[in-house]
């Protein structure tokens, strides 16, 4: 039912989903790169269920199911994938300091994304540097504004090689955009809904685990349950 509300959405006459189209159900649009998404919440929530002991029921669970659909997610490679990662490769190993701080603890690599308005509808494509301060500090007067100009200039010469500043444009390119073919296929080896569905559970999981940890939900009770409270009724035979 769910598949079929994505077909009377706005998808392209082509082989791929057009990000950020309805996808049929209310409030939800066509995610523009789910594979990257649930290959960091799954391995995010991974990393966190280690902190819970191992006899830890909701651990045990938890880990189960993330594994399974991580690897469902993993097999699914999208087309051009190998040459993309290729090419993600060399512009790591040409400057691996500077791309030292998205290093995921799996050895892989997270890049930000956001919205530039332009034909590229997955967004404008990480370049390189930290993101900006989403709040202003003090005004400059004319004279401090013209010196930290200068310094900045100075900081991006080219004969200044001991600085770390990185004046070049460096574009971190997005990986390939899986087919709406293998996008049905992920969705029906996971059976749980449109993979907009599922990446919202994966957000959820990964919330569930920091409160479950914060709480300890391991331990035993403060204050012991009552003979039969947990003691459900039996059908009489």
């Amino acid at each position: 039912m769910r598949s079929t509300l994505r077909l009377l959405a706005n998808v392209k006459p082509a082989r791929y989903l057009e990000p950020f189209a309805p996808t049929g159900l209310t409030g939800l649009n066509t995610h523009p790169s789910p594979r990257p998404t649930l290959i960091f919440l799954y391995t995010s929530t991974l990393n966190k269920l280690k902190s819970f002991p191992e006899s830890s029921v909701y651990r045990q669970s938890t880990e189960a199911l993330t594994r399974h659909r991580l690897q469902i997610i993993e097999s699914t490679k999208p087309p051009g994938f190998e040459a993309w990662l290729e090419r993600v490769k060399k512009t790591v190993g040409d400057e691996p300091e500077r791309f030292s701080s998205l290093l995921q603890a799996n050895g892989t690599y997270a890049g930000a994304e956001r919205l530039d308005g332009s034909d590229n509808a997955r967004g404008e494509e990480w370049d390189g540097e930290a993101l900006e301060a989403t709040t202003e500090g003090p005004a400059r007067t004319p004279a401090e504004e013209a010196r930290f100009t200068q310094l900045l200039e100075e900081a991006s010469s080219p004969k200044n090689n001991e600085s770390d500043f990185h004046p070049e444009e460096k574009k971190w390119e997005a990986e390939p955009a899986l087919t709406a073919e293998q996008i049905s296929e992920i969705e029906q080896q996971i059976g749980a809904g449109l993979i907009e569905e599922i990446i919202q559970v994966a957000e959820g999981e990964l919330k569930v685990v920091d409160e479950l940890y914060k709480s300890k939900a391991w331990e035993e009770l403060e204050e012991k349950a009552r003979p039969g409270q947990w003691s459900y009724f039996e059908r009489p035979e």
